[in-house]
């Protein structure tokens, strides 16, 4: 298998994402890459490492998107960046998946512009899988699309129930529309419409109308526009940091907490691991003819070694061939 890796693309680029990425070569040996960006740069990069040369090939690419560029004039205007460069590789089938860690607008528009979507899908969508204490939980949409009709959402409930069996092996996987309340009768317009057509296709499992605290243990997949998504999203990450900050603050307040800080250091890694989003790698965009995973912007190593991991398992559960098999029995129209 071979992973094609955008080494320009992020905050921490190129450095965190080679190093990820050597370091994921290192430990497991069913894939091969192949780095898109500036070759003197990736090379010389890649001098500081150990790793196995003959599952390593770079294509030049001399331009970079910037996070703060227009994406779709980025796209039309850069054709040698190293993400379009590889976004074209996989378009050419000289790769099997995609790994991006740069501007989350560039990527969606270059998966559809270069690699367009399924036949039959009306709109792609993010779809990062969130900590629960389990195997995670889905949020689809979380940013692409922020208008949303009721065919996109039921879509994205297709989906999300595929990746989520088939990849992560949830059985029969619970899916939940995000709603103001559980009662079938809550909701706005969009929601209400929604819950009527997941319901009436009967493809996934569904629970019916889920809160946002749903998350955590009564859905594995949360159906929502991405305007909605991408604040849930938001809201989760800030929260998560500002506890975490609030307890690093509190126990550094006195000698005698530092000291309980200590005893309970062991507990206190397990928390933040649990609660650590990075481990289930970057946002597979679901809908596109490819596998495409966008990682987080700020990725580093440990974050890459999730993304490569995450598209091995989206590659060998075939899940975009399973979503074109499933999505024509959905006969309503945008």
């Amino acid at each position: 298998m071979k992973i094609i890796i955008d080494a320009m693309g992020g905050d921490n680029a190129p450095q965190e994402i080679i190093k990820g990425t050597v370091e994921t070569l290192n430990e497991r040996k069913d894939f091969s890459v192949i780095f898109t960006g500036k070759e003197e740069i990736i090379k010389e990069e890649l001098q500081k490492y150990n790793y196995p040369t003959d599952r390593v090939e770079i294509v030049n690419a001399t331009e970079v998107i910037e996070m703060d560029e227009h994406p779709v004039e980025a796209i039309r205007k850069k054709k040698d960046s190293s993400l379009v460069v590889g976004q074209l590789l996989l378009k050419e089938k000289k790769g099997d998946a995609f790994v991006s860690c740069g501007s989350t607008g560039a990527v969606l528009a270059c998966a559809q512009l270069r690699l367009g979507r399924i036949k039959g899908i009306n709109r792609p969508a993010l779809a990062p899988v969130l900590p629960n204490g389990k195997k995670g939980a889905m949020l689809i949409d979380c940013g692409a699309n922020v208008d949303c009709k009721s065919v996109n959402l039921a879509q994205f409930a297709v989906m999300g129930s595929i990746y989520m069996e088939k990849v992560l092996g949830v059985t029969n996987p619970r899916v939940g529309l995000a709603s103001v309340g559980t009662e079938d009768t809550k909701g706005n317009e969009l929601s209400k419409a929604t819950f009527e057509l997941i319901k009436e296709q009967n493809l996934v499992n569904f629970i019916g109308n889920a809160e946002g605290r749903d998350l955590c243990d009564r859905v594995d997949v949360m159906v929502t526009d991405g305007f909605v998504g991408n604040l849930m999203l938001k809201s989760m990450e800030g929260f998560a940091s500002f506890m975490i900050a609030t307890m690093k603050k509190s126990f550094k307040a006195s000698p005698i907490r530092m000291l309980g800080a200590l005893l309970l250091k062991p507990a206190l890694k397990d928390i933040k691991k649990a609660m650590d989003y990075n481990a289930y790698g970057g946002a597979p965009l679901l809908g596109v003819d490819g596998v495409v995973i966008k990682g987080h912007g700020s990725s580093k190593a440990n974050t890459m070694h999730a993304n490569i991991s995450q598209a091995i398992k989206m590659v060998q559960a075939g899940v975009v061939d399973i979503i074109k098999e499933n999505i024509p029995q959905m006969t309503v129209n945008e």
